[in-house]
């Protein structure tokens, strides 16, 4: 367990004594605040963690009480600057053991997610620092998410859906969600990665698939892999 911690506070406080769910809860909020712009409800919640709502209802109080979120009932639950604190580190450790099981150790995209879902929970700062500083402090991580800063800063999202594209518009793959390894194993089968060039060729209504071409092939998305793809749009790209 890690020693010197950026929260170390609230890890050795004695509320704190289940701190991997603490930080799995408060990135959990992070990201889905992060997606609506608005208070997260304990419904999303429930569902991204897997669990019922009652035991997420337990879980705020408690946070709450540690200072790490503001939560109001049916009004839903905001982090405070020390619980985004919390959430910006592990994600930060999430990203970086990514990046490192991807590239140090070749693990393939769509395993390293579930590895780092562990890990993250137990790297020291010296070992984030250095594994950093060995991959050469990078900015995405293999799906295409930004990593924080040491400082615990997070780049602004500057992607579009690729589901808001028109057809015949192109742009650049920047990120993918890391949840489903089906997927990720689909893409990276035809060569889909970050910074691939593509161009929207056709779609099919009704949550029907997309077509893309890539590198001079035209593949077709399924609309529930089409909706977790984000990427970059050109100036003037068609």
């Amino acid at each position: 367990m890690a020693t010197d911690n950026r929260h170390s506070g609230f890890r050795h406080s004695p509320a704190a004594a289940n701190s991997e769910a603490v930080e799995d809860y408060t990135k959990a909020i992070y990201a889905l605040a992060r997606r609506s712009k608005r208070p997260v409800s304990t419904t999303a919640l429930a569902s991204r963690l897997g669990v019922s709502p009652g035991s997420v209802t337990a879980m705020l109080k408690r946070l709450d009480q540690m200072d790490l979120v503001r939560y109001q009932p049916y009004h839903g639950v905001a982090l405070t600057p020390a619980g985004e604190k919390v959430a910006l580190e592990v994600m930060r450790h999430h990203r970086l053991l990514e990046s490192f099981l991807s590239e140090a150790l070749e693990m393939p995209w769509d395993r390293v997610h579930d590895e780092a879902e562990v890990l993250e929970h137990y790297i020291s700062e010296d070992l984030e620092r250095r594994i950093a500083e060995k991959l050469g402090n990078p900015e995405l991580d293999p799906h295409g998410d930004p990593i924080p800063t040491s400082e615990l800063d997070l780049a602004d999202d500057r992607t579009t859906g690729l589901t808001e594209l028109e057809e015949g518009q192109a742009a650049t793959f920047a990120r993918v969600s890391d949840s489903d390894p089906e997927m990720l194993r689909f893409l990276a089968e035809r060569g889909i990665r970050p910074g691939a060039r593509l161009r929207l060729t056709g779609t099919q209504p009704f949550g029907g698939p997309l077509f893309v071409e890539v590198e001079g092939r035209e593949h077709a998305l399924g609309g529930e892999l089409a909706e977790k793809m984000r990427v970059e749009v050109e100036e003037g790209a068609t």
